[in-house]
Parts: structure tokens; C-alpha cells; sequence
């Protein structure tokens, strides 16, 4: 999945508005980060704490929580090597914690 691909399909949610910088886009619903590019290759995406387990054990080559994140709601996705399905399934429930 590419960066423009994460875009689109981040966008494609409702309410959900592009931010950030050209290097460095991020994608908010109402304010609250559902997904930032991080570098071209990593994303960090908010998901519930208790779902992360589950999408790391589904999905163990396309995300990973380095230890800055650990006691965040986030996750990282490696772009180079993710299933899109995964990555749209971390966005999902990204937006889905993010819209209230």
C-alpha cells in the first residue's frame, strides 16, 4: 500500500480530514489522529489498546509496537511489507475509537 493509497482510503471515511505537512501528512477525524505517515514506508495508526494484541497476532509482518509506543494507542505499519487489508482494518478501528 502507498502513502496516496493510505490517503484515499483514510478520506474516504466520514469526516475525516487531511492535516499535517506534505512530508508528514496525518489524517483526523474531528480533531482526534486516526493515521500519520510517519516516514515514507512506517504509518502510526491509534488503535484501542484492546485491539492491539488481536492485530498484531493477525497481521504479525505488516505492523509492530516499538517501546515509545507501548503504552499508547498506536501501532506502527510497515508499508513496504503490509497487507492493505490490514492496514485498512488498523484504520477502521482507528477511526472508529477517534469518532464519538
Amino acid at each position: 500500500m502507498t502513502p496516496d493509497e493510505v490517503g484515499r482510503y483514510a478520506e474516504s471515511l466520514p469526516l475525516v480530514k487531511r492535516k499535517g505537512t506534505a512530508a508528514r501528512p496525518a489524517w483526523y477525524v474531528q480533531d482526534r489522529l486516526v493515521v500519520r505517515l510517519h516516514d515514507p514506508t512506517t504509518l502510526v495508526v491509534r488503535v484501542p489498546l484492546g485491539e492491539r494484541e488481536a492485530l498484531l497476532d493477525a497481521y504479525p509482518e505488516s505492523f509492530g509496537v516499538p517501546p515509545r509506543m507501548e503504552a499508547h494507542h498506536k501501532v506502527e505499519a510497515y508499508l513496504d511489507r503490509a497487507e492493505p487489508a490490514a492496514v485498512r482494518a488498523a484504520i477502521d478501528l482507528a477511526w472508529e475509537m477517534q469518532h464519538r
